[in-house]
């Protein structure tokens, strides 16, 4: 991206003065089309890894949950084995963690 941007310093001198505009402005327009690329990239990533923290949340919440169950020694025999796991990723507060942490990674608003 730092050759992108000096790019256009190698560029204009050597340009008569009426290419000099137009110049500019595909070197502009390269350079925002460089940066939407990377904030798509960037977006990309902050998709995964908020999933990846909503499923450690959740392994956590289960691996808890499976503690206390050993400790209490109860038998969880009954209960459906699945249901609960999607029970336990609904309650994980994985929801609220992410919402805590992604404004953090995100973009400012005003530059998006």
């Amino acid at each position: 991206m730092s050759e992108e941007i000096d790019r256009i310093n190698d560029i204009l001198p050597s340009l008569p003065a009426e290419l000099k505009t137009t110049a500019i402005k595909q070197w502009m327009e390269s350079v925002l089309r460089r940066l939407e690329h990377y904030k798509h990239e960037h977006h990309l990533l902050l998709k995964e890894a908020a999933a990846l923290l909503e499923l450690a949340l959740w392994k956590a919440n289960l691996d808890e949950d499976d503690t206390l169950e050993l400790e209490a020694n109860v038998s969880n025999l009954s209960l459906d084995n699945t249901s609960a796991r999607k029970k336990r990723r609904v309650t994980s507060g994985a929801g609220v963690v992410i919402k805590g942490v992604l404004p953090f990674l995100r973009f400012a608003k005003d530059s998006t």
